[in-house]
């Protein structure tokens, strides 16, 4: 008896473990604010790990500006390199928990654009919680748009 005890003990910790597990992000909309299709109010996290990207722009592996004075380019190329960075910790954007956006002279039309490239990233069920920021201008008169990351990492 006293080894089917162990036995259980065991099992329901390793259970444990799996529901803290799958339950490293919490999202939250609380009753009082708006809801968004495009973020989340509150994102709360159980990890012990988080990793924090830089602002990433559309430059590629050299350090150059590509897809210079076309947003939707170097909306969709910021996306690419936030994806790299991502991969290269074994991470998705479903494990993103928070980003800033910083758009030079923003408007209605790259708001728009923002949204629909993000989106086409960002595919699980839960946006990461997000602030989108216009700018007069980033360290380069090239660079329309530069995106941070908080990652919560498994």
């Amino acid at each position: 008896m006293n080894s089917f005890r162990q036995l259980l003990f065991w099992f329901c910790l390793l259970l444990s473990a799996h529901k803290l597990v799958a339950q490293k992000i919490q999202y939250s909309n609380p009753p009082g604010l708006p809801v968004s299709k495009n973020y989340t109010q509150i994102v709360v996290t159980q990890a012990s790990r988080v990793a924090y990207i830089s602002g990433q722009v559309s430059a590629n592996s050299q350090g150059e500006i590509v897809h210079k004075g076309d947003f939707r380019g170097q909306t969709r190329q910021v996306h690419e390199n936030l994806k790299t960075a991502l991969a290269s910790m074994g991470a998705t954007f479903v494990d993103v928990a928070k980003l800033t956006t910083y758009v030079v002279n923003t408007d209605e039309e790259k708001i728009g654009i923002v949204r629909e490239v993000r989106n086409q990233f960002y595919t699980g069920p839960n946006p990461p919680a997000s602030t989108y920021v216009g700018v007069q201008g980033l360290y380069d008169k090239d660079v329309l748009i530069e995106i941070e990351a908080i990652v919560v990492l498994k």
